[in-house]
């Protein structure tokens, strides 16, 4: 196990991103993934339902009808994603069990994107014969597999043989998922500029998995084989070569005089790279047919830069496998979307018709309007179809919807799927299946890195503080300001070898030259609350919170982030004496509580002791306006210990008037109450029990009574674990400032961080 001062050392040599991911891996339970039941098993009835005796009943049922097993087991959304660890990423053969961590994260991809659980395996063996002997009896454990890192060419005959010997889908996502990603790129590329795939000339540089793959699929879609050629670390595969060939080069192997990269580059329309950096020249660019299509996705850098590209044709349309650019191809557009169509259709095989149709399907997308909030996401870019959008972003919530469906259409009429679906039906369950506050949470982080913001980060001489304004700094967020004594700061870097500090600033409050105008705008606001002038001075000089909060204020930050030292009360006070309430809106803190089968949202968690009706139905109304921003369509409900007057009480008053305060505003969004929890987020129960609700479905935004209640369950539900809590977010001061819990980590400090950015940002557009 590594220790804590190795990984330190990693950090300091390596930066805060591979310091902070072993951390990550090994705190709390290792890795990334855990088995959780889906069923209740508390009683003894449970257990007997779930295993002995009960469990033999589906057990006859599957002896009966094999294909039963998809009803009455979770086979039908289970994938495994096997390596033996041979081409791990561009880490090369580290070996089966140096690969686990990757195959945990292609997991959490597969149920992150598309809802899919997957298991991972490693294949500790090198030998053809052995792997497939291991993987082919796996068939009726899981609906699909996805073969991982195995190097060319053993992972042709692996994945040919296996699919011969398995009726589920075998996929080598490093070889199909980047042809399909890239096909679909190719696909608009070639409509931009006015070409017929029957009549383009193509270079593919690298004769590995992924470049065979993606001749293959392109030859698939129309091309000629003669207008393809093929290179490799020796050259052109012409016919008649024998140096360095096996029988998949030689599939592709043409009549031509080209020998090398740079003569095959002449008067090419098309150039994919799956090989190494600098492998293309700009003069090589320049040999090329106009309007040039050049996919150069080596990675972690390409063959050749887009600026390289663009330095010599600018008519040129350019994609890499890198975020930072235009038209990242990014398999994880692919693999997730194809594997949920053929689970859900129960295919035998993911087959060429699958394959296109997936790649037409990603294409056709980016041809569409992209919405406000995928927009919003990628702000910075202009997200619309061109030579700069010619594959769609890896967060678009409608990739699961048109790719899982295509692909499942293609199976379908191909003969290949064991299950008719109706696509209309279909598509919606699609839409439904994801919770969309992931995909709020990345289109904040895009956005804020679009439009960089200057935050103050109040505890500036703490070690977590520092790292997280380095993260938040690197991460292109924008300028962290660190409130502190240089000196002190400095040191602290220092001990945690931190040697860079450009982009990043440190105020010492006693000595800044704000001092003074920010002891008088503070003097101002609290001269007729008995304090003193000297009072408020001290304040200045020594309260880092009320400094920043200053700075905030006056708009010399955009944003501030503080609590790690000091109760929230305390940091709350120090910004409310120098911070406004937002005119109609009452301050409050609310709690995201992201659950395996969606979200919910807790209000007020942080500032309100027992708000009275007026303040309920403010709260209500800004909370339903927060999960519509975060992609929900709003279902409050005004929690309580009993339902609909079970019980008279001055408390359950309060929210009977605020129901009574919407109702008077004919608000735009769902609301009900008093209810128990219970009742609140199980809709069947409620439903049953009072037929005459306003709800439509189960709640997702519960109004607490109390901060009492809704400070309790918020923290119970984080330390029972099972969810994930973010907050308290503070909502509803003039200015955005976030406050973290005393026991918050560095992530914690950046997401709030960011956070406070993104509210910048949003009233900036206001």
């Amino acid at each position: 196990m590594a220790s804590k001062s190795s990984e330190a050392a990693v950090s300091n040599e390596m930066g805060d991103l591979d310091g902070d991911s072993l951390i990550m891996h090994r705190t709390g339970r290792p890795g990334k993934i855990e088995i959780i039941a889906s069923k209740p098993l508390v009683t003894q009835r449970d257990l007997a339902l779930a295993y002995s005796p009960g469990v033999a009943a589906p057990c006859l049922e599957i002896e009966k009808d094999p294909s039963t097993a998809y009803d009455y087991t979770v086979r039908g959304n289970l994938v495994a994603v096997i390596s033996n660890g041979t081409a791990v990423l561009g880490l090369g053969d580290i070996g089966a069990l140096a690969s686990k961590p990757v195959m945990e994260g292609k997991a959490v991809l597969f149920k992150r994107f598309a809802d899919v659980d997957c298991i991972d395996l490693e294949v500790d063996t090198k030998d053809v014969d052995q792997f497939i002997n291991c993987v082919r009896y796996l068939g009726p454990t899981f609906g699909g597999i996805n073969l991982e890192d195995i190097k060319a060419p053993e992972c042709f005959i692996i994945e040919q043989r296996l699919r011969e010997l398995m009726d589920i889908p075998i996929f080598h996502d490093d070889q199909h998922g980047t042809a399909i990603v890239s096909a679909a790129g190719l696909i608009n590329a070639l409509h931009l500029t006015g070409r017929d795939i029957k009549d383009i000339k193509m270079v593919v540089n690298g004769a590995g998995a992924a470049s065979i793959a993606c001749i293959e699929l392109v030859k698939a879609m129309g091309m000629p084989h003669e207008n393809a050629i093929l290179v490799d670390t020796k050259g052109v595969i012409y016919q008649g070569r024998t140096e360095g060939m096996n029988q998949w080069k030689s599939a592709h192997a043409v009549r031509t005089q080209a020998r090398t990269l740079k003569e095959a580059m002449v008067g090419a329309d098309v150039f994919f790279g799956l090989s190494v950096k600098g492998a293309v020249t700009k003069e090589m660019v320049k040999s090329m047919a106009d309007k040039p299509i050049i996919f150069a996705m080596a990675n972690p850098d390409p063959e050749i830069t887009p600026e390289d590209v663009k330095s010599v044709r600018s008519d040129a349309i350019v994609a890499t496998g890198r975020s930072d650019y235009a038209n990242q191809i990014n398999n994880v557009l692919g693999f997730p979307y194809i594997f949920r169509g053929a689970l859900d259709v129960r295919a035998t095989t993911i087959n060429e018709p699958m394959k296109v149709a997936a790649a037409e399907a990603l294409a056709a997308l980016a041809r569409e309007d992209v919405p406000d909030e995928v927009d919003r996401a990628y702000s910075g870019r202009r997200l619309r179809y061109g030579p700069e959008y010619v594959v769609p972003v890896p967060f678009d919530p409608r990739l699961i919807v048109e790719v899982s469906a295509a692909v499942a259409k293609a199976a379908m009429d191909s003969g290949v799927a064991k299950k008719q679906l109706d696509m209309v039906e279909y598509k919606r369950s699609l839409s439904g299946r994801l919770d969309p506050t992931s995909h709020w949470l990345q289109s904040l982080f895009e956005q804020v890195k679009a439009n960089p913001q200057r935050i103050v980060f109040a505890e500036g001489e703490e070690e977590r503080t520092i790292r997280a304004a380095v993260v938040y700094r690197d991460n292109g967020y924008g300028t962290p300001i660190l409130i502190g004594r240089e000196e002190q700061v400095r040191e602290t870097m220092k001990s945690l070898g931190i040697a860079n500090t450009a982009g990043m600033e440190i105020h010492n409050a006693r000595l800044s030259t704000k001092n003074a105008p920010y002891t008088e705008m503070v003097y101002k606001r609290l001269q007729r609350d008995g304090y003193l002038r000297r009072d408020v001075q001290r304040m200045v000089n020594q309260g880092r919170n009320v400094f920043g909060a200053c700075m905030v204020a006056a708009g010399d930050a955009d944003g501030m982030v503080t609590g790690i030292t000091r109760r929230f009360p305390e940091c709350y006070t120090d910004v409310k004496r120098v911070i406004n309430i937002d005119a109609n809106k009452v301050a409050m803190g609310y709690s995201i509580i992201v659950a395996r089968h969606g979200t919910v949202f807790l209000a007020d968690t942080a500032i309100n002791e027992t708000p009275s009706a007026e303040q309920l139905a403010t709260i209500a109304k800004q909370m339903a306006q927060n999960a519509k921003v975060m992609g929900h369509e709003a279902r409050v409900a005004f929690t309580s210990f009993s339902n609909f007057g079970s019980r008279e009480i001055e408390r359950i008053d309060r929210i009977r008037k605020a129901i009574r305060i919407l109702d008077s505003e004919e608000v735009d969004f769902e609301y009900d109450g008093e209810m128990q929890a219970d009742m609140a987020l199980d809709f069947g129960l409620l439903k049953s029990t009072y037929p005459f609700t306003r709800l439509t479905g189960p709640a997702n935004v519960l109004v607490m009574p109390g901060l009492h209640s809704a400070h309790i369950s918020s923290r119970l539900m984080q330390s029972l674990g099972g969810v994930t809590v973010i907050g308290p977010v503070i909502d509803g001061l003039a200015k955005p400032v976030q406050i973290v819990q005393m026991g918050a980590t560095v992530s914690d400090l950046v997401n709030h961080a960011a956070l406070a950015a993104y509210g910048a940002l949003s009233r900036r557009r206001q």
